[in-house]
């Protein structure tokens, strides 16, 4: 018969006596929506394509014991050579908890991993909100929420 060995994992706490890191989204929701349409109905006449500026900002605070409150804000704003075709901001946000998380990995977590699951609903909204005003859906291209805060990070450091 062969000899069991024991790594020390325990089902319940991981491996030795350090617990498993665990992560739960607990809810997510639309803070704030806005959307103008301030030159219709000309706006939506206008030919040719416009020239659009997405503004992306993430923001976390701590909610409660264990709990994260993630906030993805996205603007954006087209303008054709008549003016303002629309403006959207979307204030999207998340709640998540956080148990046996090393103090060091919160931070990254809110800033990174937070966003990255938040965006895909978020960009829904977004491209919905566009399009319900009369324009064809906004598509955001993909972020790289980490590249995002490696460059933040390189911008705090040289300060």
């Amino acid at each position: 018969m062969a000899d069991e060995i024991d790594l020390g994992a325990n089902p319940e706490n991981g491996f030795g006596d350090e617990p498993m890191p665990q992560v739960a989204i607990i809810t997510q929701y639309v803070k704030d929506l806005s959307f103008e349409n301030p030159n219709a109905p000309a706006s939506l006449q206008v030919q040719g394509q416009p020239r659009i500026d997405v503004n992306v900002g993430v923001n976390a605070r701590k909610a409660a014991d264990d709990v994260y409150e993630v906030e993805l804000k996205i603007s954006a704003k087209a303008d054709v050579d008549a003016g303002a075709a629309f403006m959207v901001e979307l204030l999207y946000a998340g709640l998540f908890g956080l148990k046996n998380v090393p103090e060091e990995a919160i931070e990254p977590f809110c800033i990174i991993e937070g966003p990255r699951i938040l965006f895909p609903f978020a960009r829904r909204i977004i491209a919905d909100a566009v399009r319900d005003g009369g324009f064809p859906p906004l598509m955001l291209d993909p972020i790289d929420f980490g590249a995002l805060y490696m460059s933040q990070q390189g911008q705090v450091g040289n300060a």
